[in-house]
């Protein structure tokens, strides 16, 4: 496994990589093990491996299978927070926004522009263009610049020319202002692999299934490997549980009441095609719970979110048809030709892990994170929002190094840029001539820098190798082969879910929700982990089940009801 001090910024985290993070882990104590590779989980790891610690990280799915890969997909400040007077959340998530774009990951994370109408003329132009200016203010206050433009205000004219599609009588005019993106399941793969590089024994697959303890004290946890059935034991120093929304289960293994309880409220979006209504940006509305975002994402648009309460399984949220009529109803306010169903290409849910608090709205809990020492040897990290995860991260490791013998450095990771992120201006630079040099097309050469930043001379060579891994995904035009292959040889792909709904979209992109591309894709990743026919046609079948079931899910008119169809899909089991 890579350390630090490599020359070379390429890492695998494929097969060889999983299993020699195992092993270690079984023979030798690590200071810190992290549970739970969600974006805080694997931001914590990346943390602790930089300040010279050993450093174990166990995820019992894949990498963002929960939360981390279902959010509105922004690295934002959180415009509408400010109304709340959350000043400190904002000011922290803009400064982060303005790292994310500038050093650490400019290659995953991109400016975005939204329009924000306004329906009266005076009083509220002056009012959200005051908390804009805020906002650009708070932006300026982390000692580098803040990597996007300011906002800046637009009249009906101006509005209605940049976005044609809305609808003329809505609105006397309008605010833009910026934010930026990120694809999140992509950027926490990219962060495991940078916490592996740098030493961490990195390990999806893996359950926590209780913990060790010595007295009151946690000593390490007791550890399922779903992939080959074995169960072992993993020791260490300090334990940081950092599972989200399962942050209570979690909790409940040690034996102890948690110190905090973390609550559900699920969010739903929806993806439609771009040309299904014109606009140069992406747009903010208020509604009466929450806000809506109309996102632009590539050749589609993501629209989103609702924020109610979710008592159900927590590891497959379901969208109904109330909540896809909730988001349509409202996003059609403003559309001059209104969206239908049957414009949606892909719907997503997920779970915010909100700090419960004494308000039954899910909309007012804090989007503020804490940390705690739950019991001697184990601290807890819960609550927070995507955009501060290393924040979070830092604060987690910070309280597990007070509990180490010694002195342990400050944190670094303000200063780590993720793989493939150094040299990516330079590269992007160079894209035609790369473009040419391959007999890409320069928009084919674009995607790939834009996935895996200086990387893609690895996904280059495959191609070299074998020409025809430049062939397109059946159904999903904007992925090649190549990057089925890469995500099981060097991304921690170990299923076919793992690659149609995290390493790549194509489960919300595709029209058919990956059905066409699962064949194809399962006897690429075959040809790196080993499969026979049998389990092919296995990874095929539990994928299109799952297809299914979501389909049928968001037909359904509650909670309830789509949760149990969607339970119906198995889930995929490598050992027993």
């Amino acid at each position: 496994m890579a350390q630090g001090n490599s020359v070379t910024l390429s890492s695998k985290l494929g097969p060889e990589e999983r299993a020699s993070a195992i092993s270690a882990l079984k023979e030798r104590e690590v200071d810190i093990l992290v549970v739970g590779a969600g974006i805080v989980g694997t931001g914590a790891a990346l943390d602790a491996v930089t300040r010279g610690l050993s450093v174990g990280l166990l995820e019992a799915r894949d990498f963002s299978s929960g939360t981390s890969s279902r959010s509105s997909k922004l690295v934002h400040g959180g415009i509408r927070y400010l109304e709340q007077l959350d000043f400190g959340l904002v000011r922290e998530a803009l400064i982060e926004r303005g790292l994310l774009l500038q050093r650490l990951a400019p290659h995953l994370v991109k400016p975005v522009r939204f329009l924000y109408p306004l329906t009266h003329r005076v009083w509220e132009r002056f009012y959200i263009g005051a908390g804009m200016a805020l906002y650009d203010i708070f932006s300026w206050t982390g000692g580098r610049p803040p990597g996007v433009p300011h906002h800046r205000h637009l009249t009906k004219r101006q509005m209605l020319r940049a976005i044609p599609s809305l609808r003329r009588g809505a609105f006397t005019g309008g605010l833009t202002y910026y934010d930026a993106q990120v694809d999140d399941a992509r950027y926490n793969a990219v962060l495991a692999r940078t916490a592996s590089f740098y030493g961490a024994h990195v390990a999806s697959r893996v359950r926590v299934e209780g913990f060790l303890k010595v007295g009151e004290r946690v000593v390490g946890v007791k550890a399922h490997d779903l992939e080959s059935g074995e169960r072992f034991e993993v020791r260490a120093k300090q334990v940081v549980n950092a599972t989200g929304v399962w942050t209570d289960e979690t909790q409940a293994m040690v034996g102890e009441r948690g110190q905090f309880k973390v609550r559900a409220s699920k969010g739903i979006h929806l993806v439609v095609p771009r040309d299904r209504f014109q606009s140069k940006m992406g747009i903010i509305l208020r509604t009466e719970k929450s806000v809506l975002f109309v996102i632009p994402w590539g050749r589609h648009w993501i629209i989103g979110t609702t924020d109610t309460d979710w008592h159900l399984d927590k590891a497959h949220p379901a969208a109904t048809a109330a909540d896809i009529d909730y988001v349509l109803e409202h996003v059609n306010q403003i559309l001059a030709v209104p969206l239908t169903r049957d414009d949606v290409e892909g719907v997503y849910a997920g779970l915010r892990p909100l700090l419960a608090g004494e308000s039954e709205q899910t909309s007012a809990l804090s989007r503020e994170h804490v940390v705690a020492h739950a019991v001697p040897g184990l601290v807890v990290v819960a609550g927070g929002k995507w955009t501060t995860y290393r924040v979070m991260a830092k604060d987690a490791i910070d309280a597990a190094a007070d509990a180490l013998d010694g002195r342990v450095p400050e944190s670094v990771t303000q200063d780590i840029p993720l793989l493939g992120a150094e040299g990516y201006q330079a590269a992007w630079n160079k894209r035609g001539k790369i473009a040419r040099h391959f007999g890409l097309h320069k928009v084919r050469v674009e995607h790939l820098l834009n996935r895996y930043g200086v990387l893609t001379d690895e996904i280059l060579d495959l191609i070299k190798a074998r020409p025809e891994l430049t062939e397109p995904l059946p159904g999903a035009d904007d992925y090649i082969q190549a990057e089925v292959l890469y995500a099981a040889s060097h991304e921690g792909a170990l299923h076919l879910e793992d690659v149609l709904a995290r390493r790549t979209r194509i489960s919300i992109e595709a029209w058919d929700r990956g059905v066409s591309a699962a064949p194809v894709a399962a006897r690429l990743m075959a040809e790196v982990l080993g499969w026979d026919e049998a389990r092919i046609d296995k990874e095929v079948q539990t994928y299109l089940r799952r297809v299914q079931a979501e389909r049928e899910s968001q037909l359904q008119p509650d909670d309830e009801s789509a949760d149990r169809i969607r339970l119906g899909a198995p889930e995929i089991v490598a050992a027993t």
